[in-house]
């Protein structure tokens, strides 16, 4: 059985493209790999005032609701003291 030189060729390939490592790696990898590496750190970096930004919005959020409850409950009770004062006159009226 006669072995095909491509495929040889091709076996030893794929076993090098396998096992590199970033010593064997060439000038255009390790440039590469440069790129990739702060491009993580880069996206690392923003992500931490991106997630500070979010709770601080989250945050707000909450007030935001706290407060509109709190509106809602004085508005209600001025329309009970308001009521109550109509009554007044009413009864003073009378």
């Amino acid at each position: 059985m006669q072995v095909k030189p491509m495929a040889v060729v091709l076996a030893a390939l794929l076993i090098a493209a396998c096992s590199k490592h970033a010593e064997d790696m060439g000038p255009a990898q390790r440039a590469g790999k440069a790129v990739d590496d702060a491009g993580e750190k880069v996206a690392a970096q923003l992500h931490e005032p991106i997630d500070k930004a979010s709770e601080a919005a989250k945050s707000l959020q909450q007030s935001a609701g706290q407060a509109q409850d709190q509106i809602k409950e004085a508005t209600a009770e001025v329309g009970k003291k308001v009521e109550q004062a109509g009554e007044k006159i009413q009864d003073a009226a009378k």
